[in-house]
């Protein structure tokens, strides 16, 4: 059940003590003609969920745990920039403190401390991110004790109203901003595992290895030997 609806901007904020998923809900309002710009927030997620099927896990109210229902005038080739607007959007609302990291994290140091997963019923796509704000689990890393949600999320969707649907300045602040850009990587694929010099994001946010360009996979950098 949704606790509060509240409008901020651009954006309908409909907010939940908890929700299985975020996404879960945004993807059956999408279906059935919610319009863009609905957000749903939630102080917990029994069921949140992370790429490949991971679970995202963060005791309530430690965490902006939301996602937010676009229908982007982008071609199929071109959806990751949807990833990268909330990715950017996130790090501004963060004071530019974390980078990004290819395809969907946000890092502080060598440390995760967010998450974006896109899930598409076309032409919807919701936009899911956790960000770690006054708790983390190992190995990953928080914004702090007195990160406030209300502010980050204020400052999130400020960000993301004012880049959304500047498809050519989301790619080029994407491919200068985004850390995994020359640091050797290993690509880890459903069949195929490989390593070299990430060079380059194209301008529709796939990454380039050593002239080979990656459309999806997870990326781990590498330490210098």
């Amino acid at each position: 059940m949704v606790a509060a609806v509240v409008a901020r901007g651009e954006f309908e904020v409909r907010r939940f003590e908890s929700i299985d998923s975020t996404n879960r809900y945004l993807l059956d309002e999408a279906r059935a003609g919610a319009p863009e710009g609905v957000v749903a927030v939630a102080d917990h997620q029994t069921a949140g969920r992370g790429r490949l099927g991971r679970v995202w896990e963060a005791p309530p109210g430690s965490a902006l745990l939301c996602s937010v229902l676009l229908r982007p005038a982008l071609p199929v080739e071109r959806l990751h920039l949807a990833v990268a607007v909330v990715a950017l959007a996130a790090r501004d609302a963060l004071g530019g403190r974390p980078t990004l990291k290819w395809p969907n994290d946000l890092l502080l140091g060598d440390r995760k401390l967010a998450g974006v997963l896109a899930e598409a019923d076309l032409p919807a796509v919701v936009v899911g991110i956790g960000i770690n704000l006054t708790w983390a689990p190992p190995g990953a890393a928080c914004v702090g004790d007195d990160a406030d949600r209300e502010v980050v999320l204020d400052a999130l969707l400020s960000s993301l109203a004012s880049l959304y649907g500047q498809w050519p300045v989301v790619a080029e602040r994407y491919a200068a901003e985004c850390s995994t850009v020359g640091q050797r990587v290993r690509v880890e694929l459903g069949d195929e595992t490989f390593e070299g010099m990430a060079t380059a994001v194209t301008p529709e946010g796939h990454l380039v290895v050593d002239g080979r360009t990656v459309t999806a996979g997870d990326v781990v950098h590498l330490r210098p030997a």
